[in-house]
């Protein structure tokens, strides 16, 4: 990605504050599109028009766009989120996948004989390694 992309990634991150933050996590998690009166409701707001009014802040940050009879993201802007279709996931959750298969891989595969001071040093920079990555994803969900 070029800087003008991820000044402008940053740009709208910051942007995003208080109930216009909730309407696009509302938008973001839904797997359908949304009405206003569904966001209204989602969110407990009092009336369809502040619904109406954070929907269109998004549609001026082209964030969101209409599709059929409702509202989708057009654009993740979360850091660390990838996009698959309308699923966003964290992108540390390879990291999570490597750590996780590579602790399998070790206790099953390649594990000695006898317990050696590598063997063990290993295992533990390995789970190290996935309780990190598990934290940051977990926080990154939390986000989103």
């Amino acid at each position: 990605m070029s800087d003008e992309t991820d000044e402008g990634h940053h740009h709208d991150e910051d942007s995003l504050k208080g109930t216009t933050l909730k309407v696009y996590r509302l938008v973001l998690k839904s797997r359908v599109p949304l009405g206003i009166h569904d966001i209204q409701r989602g969110l407990g707001l009092s009336s369809p028009s502040v619904a109406q009014y954070h929907i269109r802040k998004l549609l001026q940050m082209k964030l969101v766009h209409e599709e059929g009879e409702g509202y989708v993201v057009e654009k993740v802007v979360f850091h660390n989120v990838i996009r698959i279709r309308r699923t966003a996931i964290p992108s540390q959750i390879a990291y999570v996948a490597f750590f996780a298969a590579s602790l399998v891989v070790m206790l099953t595969l390649l594990r000695p004989a006898a317990l050696t001071s590598t063997y063990a040093f290993a295992l533990a920079v390995t789970l190290v390694g996935l309780a990190i990555t598990s934290f940051e994803t977990a926080k990154t969900f939390g986000r989103l």
